[in-house]
């Protein structure tokens, strides 16, 4: 067995309603004004006013930024960061799925260390911790409560830049499965597969240890078990909360065994062509699965038996036996078939593989892959 290392420097609350904690973490984090990071959505919806209600009744000043978009800016980032700096919070609230996390974790690296975000691109240049975070995620798909890593658009470059750091995990994470009982199928079904993909990455991941598998299989067993019912119908309460502990599952998992290809080629996908990120990976898994399956040690098999309908006994596993239940899968679930079905044009491929070539995904990705390789799969996949 390989070295390895991992922590848990977090405090995660679990449960129905759990919400209602946060005045008390706030408290126990001598907070006293907080600001409230989300999206214009969920404010629609009544979920920001929900959580501004909870943190005034527990007698503590907020201020909002609630301009976040799907494939947040570097602009956004700014704009958030310059009104954190002037409203005088001392702590962060990130309220939404992925979008706002990230900005939120870099709102907490500018107010501590100033610049710019693109300073802090690439791994491990946060020079120390950020501003306290509390994270509540409102999809089960992308893990960014437990996750060391940000991932924001620089407009200029056309690019998804990445920030790793184990400093920009946020410090408490409240997970109440009543906040994704809400959301529309569509959401719910790319979020869902989004999460299953970080689960099988990790465990693919030739970086995977003893514990980011531990991480990776439960998670796999949650969501594979749960997702089409959760699907099916949002108010299933075990199904929610059985989604919701999966996705912070394989948010740990691949926190510390990072991800593969599928990760690297759906930033590009999203930064050119505005493709949602869980339906960019959830294209492309397939087609990614097809070329790992050489290196395939009999890991796929695994995750087959978690994610596979039915329980008849195998007579002989094939890896391209997985290939074709993730395609059933996404099918079930309506995710379009092809990159070309989500608009993704065949001109642009050679950009986009010399941008996913740039992600630190790449060498954790059990085979090994160049440029040539990356431009082959969009071409498939699309």
């Amino acid at each position: 067995m390989k070295d390895f290392r991992f922590k848990i420097p977090q405090n995660i609350e679990f449960g129905m309603g759990s919400l209602k904690k946060l005045p008390e973490i706030l408290k126990e984090n001598e907070s006293e004004h907080v600001f409230l990071i989300s999206d214009r959505g969920l404010e629609k919806i009544g979920v920001v006013g929900k959580i501004q209600d909870i943190i005034e009744e527990g007698g503590i000043r907020y201020t909002s930024y609630l301009d976040v978009i799907p494939n947040p800016t570097t602009d956004i980032v700014n704009e958030a960061a310059a009104l954190y700096k002037e409203c005088g919070a001392t702590s962060i609230v990130a309220l939404g799925g992925g979008s706002s996390m990230d900005v939120a974790k870099a709102v907490g690296v500018l107010a501590n260390y100033g610049g710019s975000i693109t300073d802090y691109e690439g791994n491990h240049k946060v020079p120390g911790p950020i501003v306290p975070m509390i994270a509540i995620p409102t999809t089960a798909g992308t893990g960014s409560e437990v996750t060391a890593s940000a991932v924001i658009t620089d407009e200029t470059r056309n690019y998804k830049l990445s920030v790793f750091s184990y400093e920009i995990l946020p410090k408490y994470a409240v997970l109440d499965p009543e906040l994704i009982m809400t959301a529309p199928a569509s959401i719910a079904a790319a979020c869902g597969v989004d999460a299953l993909i970080h689960a099988i990455e990790a465990y693919l991941s030739v970086n995977a240890s003893p514990f980011s598998d531990a991480m990776a299989e439960k998670a796999m067993e949650l969501i594979g078990g749960n997702l089409r019912q959760f699907v099916a119908n949002r108010k299933n309460e075990e199904a929610a909360s059985a989604m919701m502990a999966g996705s912070n599952f394989a948010g740990i998992s691949f926190a510390w065994a990072r991800l593969g290809n599928v990760h690297a080629m759906s930033h590009p996908v999203s930064a050119y062509f505005h493709v949602p990120h869980g339906v960019a990976n959830s294209i492309l898994l397939p087609t990614v699965l097809a070329y790992n399956a050489l290196a395939d040690n009999g890991r796929y098999e695994v995750i087959y038996n978690y994610i596979r309908q039915g329980n008849e006994v195998l007579n002989g596993f094939k890896p391209e036996m997985l290939v074709e239940e993730i395609k059933k899968l996404n099918a079930d679930l309506g995710i379009p078939k092809s990159l070309s079905e989500a608009g993704v044009k065949e001109e642009l491929i050679p950009a986009m593989a010399e941008d996913a070539m740039k992600s630190g995904n790449i060498p954790a990705n059990p085979r090994q892959t160049n440029v040539k390789d990356i431009m082959e799969l969009y071409r498939k996949a699309l």
